[in-house]
């Protein structure tokens, strides 16, 4: 009854602040976030009113199903985008700025925060710097799709940001690998650094086999199902099945490890896009039915937020040098590589903004961190949950300038707007 109770405050909060953020012109996705951090324990949740507020971040993470499952549909929307016939021109320029763009990010943020522990030494160590360069390759897909689709951007920019958002999980993943193995290895001494990074490179290749086979089951069903309705069924419990398998773990003779659920559920699309002669339709009417599973999905993401982490000093000192670092070195690293594959002027110079949005990945990475590396690790995730709070709240709006100076955003021709101030004053 509660949870029902969380979920209706949820959506419709939600709903009514857009109505406040569109008098400024935001995109939907900060209101939903805004939202989320007012109903959640930091704000709202304070009260000790159950059904108004999450009253702790336990009833936040008791929802965390409905999270994983939208989560499944922003990365199969993004996988779809891998299409062979389209991605043609383009496919050398995503995976050179993809890998570019996440590296020199990473070499941004340690560069900072060497310098940083050099000055001081004793609140920034060598493998927190190390480890901090590795989170800011991570992007946020979420954000990023829900501003491309809000606005229905289409251009040069759009065309070439989703493959490089879809390429930053696998990268990022990683120069995590290798990074927090250097940096775990720092602190205890005798860990097997082998494992560290043989064991990402298992979960990208398992999670790529799995959606494969999955979205070659679902091509295979789809044969045998001719109405709409029966097929829209069929996509999205698969979607729905492949998040469920993705979170088994699973050894490997005497490596361990578990399935990306964004990589698995990314291959998902991308090979069902290509295989299956009617994926577009059937993908845009998942993408119609998934729509207030997003809504949640941003709201819950905003509840988890703590606005604790604003009492320490030091996360907020060490925490502004990490955003600004990664920012930097996503905008030069896409510029310079957008150069190198001789993309056109926009892409140049509209492309690294779109790449600041940040949730998810980083934060499971931090998380990874946190349980591994004791105090360290703490901190570091702090740092990282500072970092998300700026990105999350800034970064959709940056997306959105950044669409609107490069022409993919355009807006609705005025007759259209008159016409439907008519339509409502008739009313």
């Amino acid at each position: 009854m509660l949870n029902l109770l969380l979920i209706t405050w949820a959506l419709f909060a939600g709903l009514l602040m857009t109505r406040v953020t569109n008098i400024f012109k935001l995109p939907d996705v900060t209101a939903y976030l805004i939202v989320g951090v007012i109903i959640g324990p930091s704000v709202l949740g304070k009260l000790g009113i159950d059904g108004i507020g999450f009253v702790n971040f336990e009833e936040v993470e008791s929802l965390s199903i409905i999270s994983d499952v939208a989560l499944g549909f922003i990365a199969f929307a993004i996988g779809s985008e891998f299409k062979l016939s389209e991605i043609k021109h383009i496919g050398k320029q995503a995976v050179v700025i993809g890998v570019f763009q996440a590296t020199v990010a990473t070499i941004f943020v340690d560069i900072a925060l060497l310098i940083m522990h050099m000055i001081m030494p004793e609140v920034v160590t060598v493998p927190m710097a190390i480890t901090l360069g590795a989170i800011a390759a991570a992007t946020a897909p979420a954000a990023t799709l829900m501003v491309i689709k809000q606005y229905k951007a289409k251009g040069p920019v759009t065309d070439i940001l989703l493959p490089v958002v879809a390429l930053d999980d696998a990268v990022g993943l990683m120069i995590f690998a290798v990074s927090f193995g250097v940096a775990t290895s720092m602190i205890n001494g005798d860990t097997n650094v082998l494992n560290l990074i043989v064991e990402p490179i298992i979960e990208i290749l398992v999670s790529l086999l799995l959606g494969s086979i999955v979205a070659l089951i679902l091509t295979f069903l789809e044969n045998y199902f001719h109405s709409n309705s029966n097929r829209l069924i069929l996509i999205i419990g698969s979607i729905i099945l492949t998040v469920a398998i993705a979170k088994i773990s699973f050894s490997f003779g005497r490596f361990s490890g578990s399935f990306s659920p964004l990589l698995v559920c990314m291959m998902l699309g991308t090979v069902f896009c290509n295989i299956c002669p009617l994926s577009d339709d059937l993908m845009e009417r998942a993408s119609r039915w998934s729509q207030p599973i997003l809504v949640l999905f941003f709201v819950l993401s905003g509840a988890e937020l703590d606005l604790s982490v604003f009492n320490n000093p030091v996360v907020i000192l060490v925490g502004i040098v990490y955003v600004l670092a990664r920012s930097f070195g996503k905008y030069f690293g896409a510029r310079i590589s957008a150069t190198m594959t001789h993309s056109i002027d926009v892409v140049k110079k509209y492309l690294g903004f779109t790449l600041l949005p940040q949730a998810g990945v980083a934060l499971g990475m931090s998380a990874i961190v946190a349980k591994t590396l004791g105090e360290n690790g703490t901190l570091i995730r702090n740092i990282t949950l500072f970092g998300v709070l700026i990105y999350e709240f800034f970064g959709p709006t940056l997306t959105k300038y950044a669409l609107i100076k490069a022409g993919d955003i355009v807006d609705k021709p005025k007759e259209i707007i008159d016409r439907r101030k008519n339509k409502l004053k008739a009313l």
